[in-house]
């Protein structure tokens, strides 16, 4: 799990330097102040009544000085900055999960939205993007569904591109480093007039890789990316405000290298598939922003557009033998719709109420195609039956005519030998079609209520609907050419599943906070109380599983002829209950602290938090049905922790430091699966996973980061920066049963910024001391018994970036 938890990066800088995006060079403050990054950086909030700091909430805030100083190009590479969150490195940018306080999912719904500029991305194939020309990064924790609905239980990401109201000029990046590592941005800002300003930004990115894939010789995650964006702002009066944006980028990548794991020793070995991995992905996304400000209140409406297109191709078996691949195609396209009514207060009572709206067509392509090293096998089972039976039948005959049973067993395969033998192959693909539309609507209104000069109290409360629909066609097909002593013959065995079914949910999301300011400066303390929830919706992925099953358990048919195992209306039932599971549901309880410490000159950001989990969404063996794995709300799971965020300066802010911790202790308290060890039901056997620790999910979350900068005065060279950063993050456990982990582990980076008026040269090293770990493992059963995976995080590396801006 790829997690560089650091500390929350932020330099002690003034407001100025900050929104002028040239804090690397900028001048001398009159003393060592901390500022709060989400109030120097003004974003648009429609919804909210405060900036995060003074909300009954946890939250990490990132500008555009923050994503330079660590190097970080995307959501993925910020996390390991961020108590308690963890989006660790899956092999592909179609994968994008996401986990804060032990609340997270690998397939299906997310359990962290994603908000780009004020856009909800519907799709969580959309959430692992490339984000550039970056002005702040908000990263909040604990359930968000009050005011964002589902898909929000575990938290939000929202990332805000710089603003052309605010910014001017134009900027030029470039760099490389180890490994073929190569990057480059190119924005332009321009305000013709006051009611009128535009951006246009592009970028490119590529690597030759980290890994080989032994048996290929190829690179096993070399990638190649670009996009570009644009964004319009016209202010047609002082109170109406329309905000264009569209974003479109392009990503190929060889993905998904995964080596043989050692789980005794946690060595990983290289990839080594005879297929290469491989993902393709087209993406869109464009929206309408129009505001309106009257004398009271503010109005304003959020229209998106969504497309994407991908494609992907894995090597299921992740070995040099050829037993399985799948290939998959998505086809995207969603709208959304919302608007939110918030009154600009000039009394006690602030109110935010808003109308939510979203549409999404998904088709999904998802064949599986079964190799000769998986059909060998089953052509052998069926070749010995085969064999058998006609053997069997010709020694009857002969010891009825008189023949001793040892000499008729013997003459009878002598028979069959000299006729030709008996050789048996077959060819095994499961093709699949699913349409999953998705109707989303929320209606939600927040209080926020002052009770006093120093209490605030936040009531909240949302309906939300979602409707899953799924429409499915898909077959097994099972060739089967069987050579008879001389005479061949091809018979065709099929599975055929072909419905529709779908499911609706409804939920209530409230929230219920106090926030008491204990000083002028904006010190306060906070409890609250908030539910979120992860929607329902059906496996697609479990087909293959089921009509796999099916195939082999209706194997002999297919010596007898051609074959289609028939499908009842109860079939169908079953099937649609095996593959649907309802919404998870989970409450968090929380009191925190924002602290304004020494005169300013140091925040303080704390938080202890509970939750529970129930419907808990879980992968189990469907023992009663016998259609393999499912997804089912089999569960509960309850998690506790610890979040605390340190920044500050001194030395007249030549001297900047932070420091983050998360503690996060997630563990079962209600999951049984039942685990099958051979074909029968007498085979099954029940586990139960009570007091085990939730995988996937780092125990501690550890960061540390200082930089020092030297103003040198001269008359080209104006600062140089030298900064160090130390994170660290374990124990993760891999699986449900606590069998094999990822041990703590930390990474050493380090960086020199030289910055004149015009030009910031940086040189940047990570993982310096070369630390081996594994960001992701897992296990598999595709070549016929259990082995495992893991994917290693990337070594040392060094690159160099040079930014130009006039």
């Amino acid at each position: 799990m790829i997690k560089r938890f650091t500390a929350s990066a932020v330099l002690a800088i003034t407001a100025a330097a900050t929104i002028s995006a040239a804090d690397t060079h900028g001048t001398a403050a009159d003393s060592s102040r901390v500022v709060d990054l989400d109030e120097v950086v003004v974003v648009s909030l429609p919804k909210e009544a405060f900036r995060l700091r003074q909300q009954p909430l946890s939250s990490s805030v990132f500008t555009t000085a923050d994503m330079n100083r660590t190097g970080a190009r995307d959501i993925r590479s910020l996390s390991g900055f961020v108590p308690s969150f963890a989006m660790p490195e899956y092999g592909s940018r179609l994968t994008s999960s996401m986990y804060i306080r032990g609340t997270g999912s690998r397939v299906n719904n997310p359990a962290v939205g994603m908000y780009v500029d004020g856009i909800p991305l519907v799709c969580k194939s959309a959430f692992n993007f490339h984000s550039y020309q970056t002005d702040r990064v908000d990263i909040l924790r604990g359930p968000q569904g009050t005011l964002y609905g589902m898909n929000t239980e575990g938290g939000l990401v929202r990332v805000y591109s710089k603003n052309p109201l605010m910014y001017r000029g134009s900027e030029i990046i470039g760099g490389g480093g180890s490994h073929g590592m190569r990057h480059a941005e190119v924005a332009h800002y321009h305000r013709p007039s006051d009611k009128l300003a535009f951006s246009t930004a592009g970028f490119y990115n590529g690597g030759n890789g980290f890994f080989r894939n032994a048996v290929t010789g190829g690179r096993a995650d070399k990638y190649n990316e670009a996009g570009g964006k644009t964004r319009l702002i016209y202010m047609p009066t002082h109170r109406t405000t329309i905000d264009f944006i569209a974003d479109y980028q392009y990503v190929r990548q060889n993905g998904f290298p995964y080596g043989t794991l050692d789980t005794a020793t946690g060595d990983t070995d290289s990839p080594a598939t005879n297929r290469e991995g491989n993902y393709r992905r087209n993406m869109l996304n464009t929206g309408v922003h129009v505001k309106y400000s009257g004398d009271s209140f503010l109005l304003n409406s959020t229209t998106s557009y969504q497309y994407l297109k991908d494609y992907m191709m894995m090597d299921q078996d992740y070995l040099p033998q050829d037993f399985m691949y799948l290939e998959q195609r998505q086809f995207q396209n969603a709208v959304t719709q919302e608007f939110t009514l918030k009154n600009n207060p000039r009394d006690a009572w602030h109110r935010t109420t808003g109308v939510y709206a979203s549409y999404q067509w998904l088709r999904t392509d998802a064949p599986v195609y079964f190799g000769n090293d998986f059909t060998r096998r089953i052509s052998s089972a069926i070749q010995a039956q085969m064999y058998t039976a006609i053997v069997g039948a010709m020694k009857e005959n002969m010891i009825q005519s008189g023949m001793p049973a040892t000499a008729a067993e013997a003459a009878a395969k002598a028979a069959v030998e000299r006729a030709g033998g008996v050789s048996v192959s077959t060819r095994f693909a499961v093709p699949a079609m699913f349409h999953t539309p998705q109707l989303n609507i929320g209606i939600y209104h927040e209080s926020n209520i002052d009770l006093g000069e120093n209490i605030t109290a936040t009531l909240g409360l949302r309906y939300d609907h979602n409707n899953v629909r799924l429409h499915y066609d898909t077959q097994a097909a099972m060739g089967v050419t069987a050579n008879v002593m001389g005479r061949e013959a091809t018979n065709t065995l099929t599975s055929t599943l072909k419905s529709k079914t779908s499911n609706a949910y409804n939920q209530l999301l409230p929230k219920v906070g106090i926030t008491y300011r204990t000083d002028s400066r904006g010190s306060n303390i906070y409890a609250t109380v908030s539910k979120g929830y992860r929607a329902g919706g059906f496996n697609i992925q479990m087909f293959s599983d089921i009509l796999q099953t099916e195939i082999t358990a209706n194997s002999q048919a297919a010596m007898r002829g051609d074959h289609d195992v028939e499908h009842t209306a109860a079939d169908y039932d079953n099937v649609n209950r095996t593959i649907a599971y309802k919404p998870e549901e989970s409450w968090n309880y929380e009191a925190g602290a924002h602290l304004n410490l020494f005169g300013n000159m140091m925040h303080a950001d704390i938080a202890v938090y509970y939750m529970t989990i129930r419907n808990q969404q879980l992968s189990v063996m469907a023992g009663n049905y016998g259609f393999g794995r499912m997804m089912v709300n089999a569960g509960r799971s309850t998690g506790c922790g610890f979040e605390a965020s340190l920044r500050g300066s001194a030395f007249d802010e030549r001297l900047s430091w932070a420091a983050s911790y998360g503690f996060t202790h997630s563990i079962f308290r209600d999951y049984k699966d039942n685990i099958s060890a051979g074909s029968g039901d007498a085979d099954v056997t029940t586990v139960d996973y009570r007091g085990n620790k939730v995988p996937f999910v780092p125990a501690h979350t550890l960061g540390a980061n200082t930089d020092y900068r030297i103003r040198t005065n001269g008359s080209l060279v104006k600062n140089i920066i030298i900064g160090a950063s130390l994170t660290a993050c374990g124990k993760i456990w891999w699986d449900e049963a606590n069998t094999y982990s990822q041990d703590f582990y930390a990474l050493l980076g380090a960086h020199i910024d030289v910055a004149t008026d015009k030009v910031v040269l940086s040189i940047r090293a990570n993982n310096i001391t070369g630390t081996h770990y594994n960001t992701f493992a897992f296990d598999s059963a595709a070549s016929g018994k259990r082995q495992y995976f893991a994917q290693r995080g990337a070594p040392f590396c060094l690159n160099a970036e040079l930014r130009l801006k006039f």
